[in-house]
Formats: structure tokens, sequence, C-alpha cells
């Protein structure tokens, strides 16, 4: 097994699971490979390893997203929002997508590329680490996915917008905003996982050419071997936080943020470049 292969398989482990728990998957793939001396990934890999982790959440919420696209469908054919919780989800996740998709034309690459290195992503982890914190702290977290309205998803959405900044981690902000907005936990992590998809859709899609350029055949065995890890390791993540947040709070990816936040400053104030 080569080394290309084997940092491949790593990188998808850590963005499947990473991405789902709110600790976030930008910031650990861009501390490890830098921890750890290795290369920077291609930006393919990256295109690769997000397409898995797409493809998972939509597998593991297959039957809400057969209710959610069919309910959609016909709302559309009705003109009627009437109907199911799903009819309403299927707009509530397009209302929530729009803010990030804005942002992300407008001053992604200018932003993400500001944003792109250890001091900042240390920062971002501390910072919206003590937003998750205090969102579980003092949010109600007593309505279900049925009290979500328009207006709520459009909050979620500004919310899932500022994850953009490596280090923020878009599942931990956007359950944060459902949290302040009073959603239970189950309910903003859920919204959380399947507003994931059309934004990780649509950023795969916007680079797939990163992918479709490759022609070595080393590169895909290991594109492959990531992103076969990244689907698994998102399945494990996603099943894994929906069962433990039926019985325990969010503060333990807090204090873990907040823990490698520091170790990571202090690293960087007094340990070297």
């Amino acid at each position: 097994m080569n080394t290309e292969l084997i940092h491949s398989i790593i990188l998808g482990l850590i963005q499947g699971l990473t991405e789902f728990l709110p600790i976030s998957s930008s910031a650990h793939l861009i501390v490890l490979p830098w921890f750890m001396g290795w290369k920077e990934h291609s930006m393919a890999l990256d295109v690769s390893l997000h397409l898995a982790t797409f493809f998972a959440v939509m597998f593991y919420f297959r039957d809400d997203w057969i209710k959610i696209l069919r309910e959609g469908a016909l709302s559309i054919k009705e003109k009627t929002l009437a109907g199911p919780l799903e009819r309403k989800l299927f707009w509530y996740i397009i209302i929530a997508t729009v803010p990030a998709v804005l942002v992300a034309l407008m001053v992604g690459e200018k932003i993400e590329e500001y944003f792109r290195n250890p001091v900042s992503v240390a920062v971002m982890l501390g910072l919206f680490g003590l937003v998750l914190y205090l969102a579980d702290l003092i949010g109600r977290k007593n309505k279900p996915l049925g009290a979500l309205t328009a207006q709520k998803s459009f909050l979620i959405g500004l919310c899932q917008a500022l994850a953009i900044m490596p280090g923020v981690s878009r599942s931990g902000v956007t359950i944060s905003g459902g949290l302040f907005l009073g959603l239970n936990r189950e309910s903003a992590a859920k919204f959380s996982f399947l507003l994931s998809a059309p934004i990780i859709f649509g950023a795969s899609i916007y680079k797939m050419d990163e992918i479709i350029a490759l022609s070595s055949s080393s590169s895909w065995v290991s594109f492959v071997g990531g992103f076969a890890a990244a689907f698994l390791s998102s399945i494990i993540a996603i099943h894994f936080l929906l069962k433990f947040i039926k019985s325990h709070p969010f503060t333990v990816f807090a204090i873990y943020r907040l823990a490698l936040s520091a170790a990571l400053l202090a690293i960087f104030m007094f340990g070297g470049n």
C-alpha cells in the first residue's frame, strides 16, 4: 500500500467523522497534514472526500429524502405548502442554502484563502466551540423539527454561511443556530445533516473539473480509497451523534474544540513554526 493511498484513507476517515461531528472537518484536514509534515493534498482529493460525505448523508436519510423530494415536487405541482412536514422541509432546506451559496459565489475563495492557515483555524475552533457550548447551555431545546419556519430556516442558513471560514464547522454552527432558536438537540442535528447535502453537492460540482482533469491510475486508486473511507466514517459519525445526543449534551464536543484550539495556539506561540 503506497503512502499516497494511506494518506488518502486517513484523510477520508477524518473527513467523514469530522464533517458531521461538530468539530470542523476543514480544521482537521488543514492541521493534521501540517502537524505530520505531509504535503498539501490536492483539491481533487478534497472534492472526492466531500462527495463521499454527500452520498453518505443521502444514503443514511434516504427515506427522508425520498419523502422530501416527492413532497417538494407535489408542492410545486399543487402550488401549496399544505401537507406533511417534508413538504415544508423541502423549501426550508432551499431557503437555508441560499445564504451560503451567495457568500461562496461572491467572496468564498478570498475568505477561504485568508483564513486557511493553522492559526486562524485554531482561533475559529475555540471561538465557535464556545458558541456551541453557549447554544447548548442557554437554548430552550424543546421544539421538534415541525416548529421550523421559513424565517428560522433562513437564520440557520446565515449560520451556515459562516462555515466558509475553516475551523468554524458547518455542522457545529448550524446545530448551534438550531439550538439558539429552540430546537431540541435531535431536531437541530437532523436539520443540520439534511442541510449539508445541497451545499456539499454544489461545492463538489463547482470544483468537479479538478477530478475530471486527473488521468493517473495511482491518483484514482488513492481517491477511491479516500472516498470509501469518508463514506463509511460519515455513516458512523451520523449514527453515533444522533444516538449520543439523545442522552448527552454537546458539551464534550465544545470542550474538545476549546482544548484543541488552546493546544494549537500554544504550539504556535511556544513550539515552533
